[in-house]
């Protein structure tokens, strides 16, 4: 399972480079005059063509080939819970579907089709075809740690998606697809369909951005918004989108209005103090970087990521430093302990190594964790006693 990787859903772009536009002038209005009708559907991305019309694509469309592989595998009268039971089997067992991890967003049928997508891909076939088989199944949005880069400038936060199904019988089921890289303390949420469906959108503009198709990214973040406009990453993606062309002041507006609808966001917040920076408004840029770096630092899973850093670079006094930190925002994260005890380890403090370990092991919440924590524990163990 482990070249299955966690599958997260790139609902944002890190805080991009410097974009200089080296052609002629652009004339554009200030940014106090664009408003959302400008960047959506008067957008000068389009150049004056119609924006494709995305809303009749269902993401949860079912294909013959998937009811008569439902028919196959999974026997409508068994209660709920074995009829759940069933459809994991067929779809995730050894030799049976053999679904294949890829970054590509996919509908249902498609990812039925091609046996390949991301987590949403294979979210989006499995809501389907468990409510197709009557199990009350929904979307689920799982918050995942921000990522940093190794300077710790640049950031990605991130989104995960799986489901969660309702049994009339048995507990509540969460259905991921690497259930071995998911964390239990990771917050999570029962999201609408139109949520997910924006989510999808979302996916989509970033993959045609990505693919240099600037007017069908539009179309996409546009639909992704119209699903769902409290959907801040599609804002923030939006607002790349028009930096990557050109566009600034309209890249300023749809950062100001992910803030508008998350005043939390970092990443916009970040982009925002690149463009005040870019534009000569100093004072602004100073303001939102400030605020960054506000949050940021109170962030332990920043730290986290300075440990890891330090540690690759065989700087294990300031990885321990860094872990501190880290462990006093957060004494519930068994990925800081384990790190510690490599740390402490890796420098030649085999006790002190021993000890964190135990701690990893005390605060992982799954079984499968508590073994693998235990195991290298043995290891440090036998090291020490070796050494």
């Amino acid at each position: 399972m482990r070249v299955k990787q966690i599958s997260f859903v790139p609902v944002v772009i890190l805080a991009i480079a410097s974009c200089t536009y080296t052609g002629g002038s652009v004339p554009v209005p200030d940014s106090g005059q664009i408003t959302t009708v400008m960047l959506l559907d008067e957008s000068p991305l389009a150049a004056g063509k119609e924006l494709a019309d995305l809303s009749q694509i269902d993401i949860l469309e079912l294909s013959p080939e998937m009811i008569d592989f439902m028919d196959r595998w999974v026997d409508p009268n068994l209660v709920d819970y074995f009829r759940l039971r069933r459809l994991l089997y067929a779809v995730m067992g050894d030799g049976t579907f053999d679904l294949i991890y890829d970054d590509t967003t996919r509908t249902a049928r498609e990812t039925f089709r091609d046996q390949r997508g991301n987590c949403l891909s294979f979210t989006n076939m499995f809501v389907a075809m468990s409510r197709h088989l009557g199990l009350e199944s929904n979307f689920q949005e799982v918050s995942v740690p921000p990522d940093w880069s190794v300077s710790g400038e640049t950031f990605v936060f991130n989104l995960h998606i799986n489901s969660q199904v309702k049994l009339n019988s048995y507990a509540d089921q969460m259905v991921d697809f690497n259930m071995y890289d998911f964390r239990l303390k990771y917050d999570r949420e029962i999201i609408s369909d139109s949520r997910a469906r924006a989510h999808y959108f979302n996916n989509m503009g970033v993959e045609s951005m990505l693919a240099g198709d600037p007017v069908l990214a539009l179309a996409n973040f546009r639909e992704s918004i119209r699903e769902d406009d409290s959907f801040s990453a599609s804002w923030i993606n939006l607002g790349t989108l028009y930096r990557r062309e050109y566009y600034p002041v309209y890249a300023e507006t749809a950062y100001i209005q992910a803030l508008k609808v998350d005043d939390n966001s970092l990443v916009a917040m970040s982009n925002l103090a690149n463009i005040f920076e870019e534009d000569g408004r100093v004072e602004l840029a100073a303001i939102y970087g400030a605020k960054v770096k506000y949050h940021r630092t109170r962030n332990p899973y920043y730290h986290y990521q300075l440990a890891r850093a330090a540690f690759d670079l065989g700087d294990y006094e300031t990885a321990i430093d860094h872990l501190k930190t880290a462990v006093r925002k957060n004494k519930n994260e068994d990925m800081f302990y384990y790190l510690m005890s490599l740390s402490y380890h890796n420098s030649g403090d085999n006790e002190a190594a021993q000890r964190w370990m135990k701690k990893a092991e005390k605060v992982a919440e799954v079984d499968a964790d508590k073994q693998k924590y235990n195991r290298k524990l043995d290891m440090l163990i036998s090291n020490g006693t070796s050494g």
